[in-house]
């Protein structure tokens, strides 16, 4: 079972720390060393919080002596109008990994069927309320590529089956032919599938990778979204679920508390939908980044995993790399934790091309 924290480890200077399951700890660096990491660990857009829901957070800040809105209704109109979707099929929450926990509360389900690896949460989320979950492990010789032979764990028995598009860590996309059979399959075995797609903005075509047109002829289809990442908007705490049934968003919804949005991140969410310019410039930062840390990794003797979003996959055989950068000052994801990987696996994100530059100089050092 995947327990957020997992173990004790002794810094260098003596305190024991528990050991975090995701990235993106930087706080424990700061305790550590007295100053702020170059942060590979996490995978948030390198331009930062826009302009725009900076403002819109400082300016709610006045009304935050009342409730938020619990149906967060302005900001699901927003959404809506977004997506070009009805309002009553969105569903807000504090980060994706909320929603998880409330799907797993609210449909109770038995019997699973995961990918691994995979983002941890969903194991977690599902073995908290006693769910069985059988994972379909991707095989590095094929780049953790999704094989047609997934299709056959679909039985009448699976209650609910995730999929992380692109998947975290790998950042391979699944087949759309075979995508779209997954779904098929779900809806002839009356089981729930469940699409993360918080990194699908990053794909070179998002538009023609996401399930969202399928929506309204599958009510057993939910798609999973987050400002998180696209936005750089990690500490406000904003995802949505995409779902054509409004009675199991409704049940989605009471399984958690009533105010899980706050007012500011409602107002942070809304800002953020307006922020077209800034969302051409990363995806135009993101396209020519990738490639260029790919081949730089590669050139260090890194295997580098074809990835489609904002981090990259890699394997290296050398020791302690993760200590060895954190020493000085650069943070990227063991992913030895991960079911199906082993030792010398590692994950880092795409930034800005001086972050890059600085990153590829360090792991040169290192090596």
């Amino acid at each position: 079972m995947h327990l957020a924290f997992v173990m004790k480890t002794r810094t260098e200077k003596g305190a024991f720390m528990p050991t975090l399951i995701h990235g993106g700890d930087w706080a424990g660096f700061a305790a550590e060393y007295g100053r702020l990491p170059l942060d590979f660990s996490a995978n948030i857009s390198p331009l930062g919080l826009p302009e725009g829901v900076r403002d819109a957070i400082a300016s709610a800040a006045a009304q935050q002596d009342r409730y938020p809105d619990p149906l967060c209704r302005s900001l699901c109109a927003a959404i809506a109008e977004s997506r070009g979707l009805p309002e009553n099929w969105v569903l807000c929450g504090n980060g994706a990994a909320n929603l998880i926990w409330r799907l797993a509360i609210a449909e109770k389900p038995r019997h699973a069927l995961l990918v691994a690896p995979t983002f941890a949460e969903y194991a977690s989320a599902l073995q908290s309320i006693g769910c069985e979950v059988q994972e379909y492990v991707l095989d590095a010789r094929d780049d953790f590529a999704i094989g047609r032979d997934f299709l056959d764990l679909i039985t009448p028995e699976t209650d609910i089956v995730l999929l992380c598009e692109p998947n975290n860590p790998t950042g391979r996309t699944t087949d759309r032919t075979l995508l779209q059979d997954v779904l098929e399959s779900c809806r002839k075995n009356n089981t729930l599938l469940v699409v993360d797609e918080c990194f699908n903005e990053f794909l070179d075509d998002p538009s023609a990778h996401t399930l969202e047109s399928c929506l309204s002829q599958n009510p057993q289809l939910l798609i999973l979204k987050a400002f998180t990442k696209w936005y750089a908007m990690a500490g406000v705490r904003l995802g949505y679920l995409l779902g054509s049934s409004p009675d199991r968003l409704e049940r989605l919804r009471r399984a958690g508390q009533p105010w899980a949005v706050s007012g500011l991140a409602q107002a942070a969410g809304i800002a953020a939908l307006k922020e077209k310019e800034y969302s051409r410039a990363l995806h135009a930062l993101i396209a020519a980044q990738r490639p260029l840390m790919a081949a730089g990794l590669t050139s260090l003797g890194c295997r580098v995993v074809p990835g489609e979003a904002n981090y990259l996959l890699f394997y290296h055989p050398a020791r302690d790399l993760v200590g060895a950068l954190r020493r000085k000052g650069v943070l990227i994801r063991d992913c030895s934790n991960y079911t199906g990987l082993e030792q010398g696996w590692y994950r880092c994100a795409v930034r800005s091309p001086a972050e890059n530059q600085t990153f590829l100089r360090v792991m040169q050092e290192v090596l």
